[in-house]
């Protein structure tokens, strides 16, 4: 009897464990379309207490983080579905040489969404006024998809606050090459563990469709070519993957050439987030860039 109790208490401890450990992997924070858990001891990039900070610019709450030291490098996620968990291994390269400021852009995460149309224009204030809070000196900026988009267009307003921009996954975009209508259902369909962990983040998750709606509006306007790309000063790393779907590539090349000093990587075979699976080819183009 006594060894009957004994087996059914290590059974007991043993269930709790497993799903305690269960639970621990399901919060683990991750990006969009993980394939895998993140590590245990992974930073959790865009909720990370021990380099959190807020600032109120506009109308919205920003957060950012701040990791590392040296010349300032400023990280943009991609939108709706981005996050700076997947900028990660980006900030575990640039935070080894340089102060790195990811910041996550207005409606995603942990910052705000205000009360203004979440534009690039206006994205791209909050972000020079987390460079003016964190840092006197011009930044390089490195951005993804939405994020890049956000650097083009706070170089072209704020030539002397940037330096240097990547920019991933962003080519020419006309009004109407693509059509915007993402929608709770079809995202969560998509990944619901990584939004059901962005909704848990949110401040305000009440308006998390609401907030879709008007990016839907906002994208499905938008037209960004010459008056945009030929503002921009300063050297520009345009980056794409081969098989970009969201930035084709005949639309990347189109913004390569139109900004005064790019210069053009592609990487071979690789879909809009071409660092998700080629990071050494895609770190390979930016390491030079960074040092001229």
């Amino acid at each position: 009897m006594q060894k009957f109790l004994n087996l059914r208490l290590l059974l007991v401890i043993i269930f709790i464990v497993n799903a305690a450990f269960n639970q621990g992997q399901a919060q683990q924070l991750r990006y969009f379309m993980q394939a895998e858990a993140s590590p245990a001891n992974a930073i959790p990039y865009g909720n990370n207490p021990k380099a959190g900070h807020y600032l109120k610019t506009g109308d919205a709450k920003i957060y950012y983080e701040v990791y590392g030291e040296g010349k300032p490098v400023v990280v943009l996620h991609g939108g709706i579905v981005g996050s700076t968990m997947e900028m990660g291994q980006f900030i575990d390269s640039l935070s080894r040489n340089y102060q790195v400021i990811a910041v996550s852009t207005r409606g995603h995460g942990k910052s705000e969404m205000g009360s203004q149309t979440p534009s690039y224009e206006r994205k791209a204030e909050d972000v020079n006024a987390i460079i003016n809070a964190v840092t006197k000196d011009s930044v390089t900026v490195l951005g993804f998809s939405d994020g890049a988009y956000t650097g083009y267009f706070l170089a072209a307003k704020h030539p002397e606050k940037v330096k240097k921009l990547i920019a991933i996954g962003a080519g020419e975009w006309k009004q109407g090459f693509r059509t915007f209508d993402n929608s709770r259902a079809v995202l969560f369909s998509m990944d619901s563990l990584y939004f059901k962990q962005q909704l848990a983040l949110m401040p305000e998750p009440q308006r998390f469709d609401e907030w879709l709606v008007t990016l839907n509006k906002y994208y499905n306007s938008v037209n960004i070519g010459k008056k945009t790309f030929g503002a921009i000063q300063c050297p520009v790393l345009v980056m794409a993957g081969e098989l970009d779907q969201n930035a084709p590539l005949k639309t990347v090349i189109a913004a390569y050439e139109m900004i005064p000093k790019a210069q053009l990587s592609i990487i071979p075979n690789a879909p809009h987030p071409a660092f998700v699976v080629n990071f050494p080819a895609v770190w390979a183009s930016m390491a030079p860039f960074l040092k001229q």
